[in-house]
């Protein structure tokens, strides 16, 4: 190859969602409108305090921390204590990000991996996890346990996975469940990085508000055995508060690694904007426009939910999070076609691994206007 002729650029794989392309012309013909459930951005506006408080934190002329001030970081062990049962958390031992997507698809190039390390992944999951392991060369597989594993692969496994609740299928790890994984993690000297910006969205047993527990994170010390030793939780205040746009998450857990992913964020300038933290400090010492927001949701899942079972659909898991994991026992892209003939707009399974095929996600993101819209059309075809 000549230096003229030579290609520049990743040889990544193309981005899944533009597959949907032909089924979203389908679907915006419909005479009512296209009803778009296919992604979970959210719809309904952000809480008035938190833009009041990136406004008052507008005029930042100076460089922000990288590390998060100490009121932001004081906010997030606060709130990991009032609303995750993770009492005690060290304010240095947490850091801000540029939404969650970005560690998510750099955490394993930060924490050194590489050629010959393995990053388990669930099986059914969201794609960054694999594109995290690909920028740094290492090896991704799929696995919901590591006793899936054989001896020579379980060896070369350097970070692990959780989504806790999960995207798309909403399955949620019990504290038994997250406790077994982070000890066999432990055993063979893995990080386990647990995904929860969920976390605030359980539904049924996992519904606070309605009798039931709270969904466990990683860092619980029912789970931790009393160290946060290998393992990082991460989370997103895009679902909870509605502030996708303001890229506002963070990562908190071993001391060590926060530290070291501190340090390699300053060196590239991955730093989350001064305003941003400010807004970030005061959606998490808020928990009323949380509940109202889980409220909608809630609404909108129960009459989905219904909706999709009279259309024929079968609902799976989805015991959390903003999403409903459904199948009709026919091919994945079948359901997306039947679903767009009705002016409706879906999340192909296929997009999160080939445990996916058959199955569609659909989001609760909609407005009441166009929830209501839906159900109709739904209903109208059972």
């Amino acid at each position: 190859m000549t230096a003229a002729s030579r290609t520049f650029g990743l040889q990544l794989p193309d981005y899944p969602w533009d597959a949907l392309a032909p089924y979203q012309a389908i679907a915006a013909a419909h005479p009512d409108g296209l009803i778009n459930l296919s992604i979970g951005t959210p719809v309904d506006p952000t809480p008035a305090l938190i833009q009041e408080a990136l406004v008052a934190a507008a005029d930042a002329p100076g460089y922000p921390t990288t590390h998060g001030t100490p009121a932001l970081r004081q906010a997030v062990v606060d709130w990991f204590a009032r609303r995750r049962n993770v009492p005690g958390l060290d304010p240095a031992n947490v850091m801000p990000t540029v939404g969650s997507k970005e560690l998510v698809a750099w955490l394993p190039l930060l924490l050194g991996l590489g050629e010959g390390d393995v990053v388990v992944r669930p099986r059914v999951a969201y794609p960054t996890y694999d594109m995290g392991a690909v920028f740094a060369g290492a090896t991704s597989v799929a696995a919901d346990s590591l006793d899936e594993l054989d001896a020579e692969t379980l060896a070369k496994v350097r970070l692990i996975w959780v989504n806790s609740p999960g995207n798309p299928t909403g399955i949620v790890r019990g504290v038994a469940e997250l406790k077994t994984l982070v000890e066999q993690a432990r055993a063979v000297g893995a990080v386990v990085a647990s995904d929860e910006c969920y976390g605030e969205l359980g539904w049924g047993q996992w519904d606070p508000e309605n009798g039931g527990e709270a969904v466990p994170s990683v860092l619980d010390p029912r789970v931790t055995g009393g160290s946060h030793e290998n393992l990082l939780a991460i989370y997103s205040l895009s679902k909870q508060s509605n502030v996708a746009g303001y890229r506002a998450a963070f990562v908190a857990g071993d001391g060590a690694i926060v530290a070291n992913l501190v340090n390699s964020r300053k060196h590239a300038g991955m730093i989350v904007p001064y305003p941003v933290q400010e807004s970030m400090r005061v959606a998490l010492g808020d928990d009323v426009h949380v509940s109202a927001q889980k409220a909608l949701y809630r609404a909108r899942r129960e009459q989905l939910v219904g909706a999709l079972e009279s259309f024929g659909l079968t609902i799976h898991h989805s015991e959390a999070g903003l999403y409903l994991w459904c199948t009709a026992g026919e091919d994945t892209w079948t359901t997306i076609g039947r679903l767009a003939e009705l002016g409706i707009v879906a999340g192909p399974g296929t997009f999160y691994g080939e445990a996916g095929n058959g199955f569609v996600r659909v989001a609760l993101t909609g407005t009441d206007e166009r929830i209501a819209a839906a159900v109709a059309r739904l209903g109208a075809k059972s």
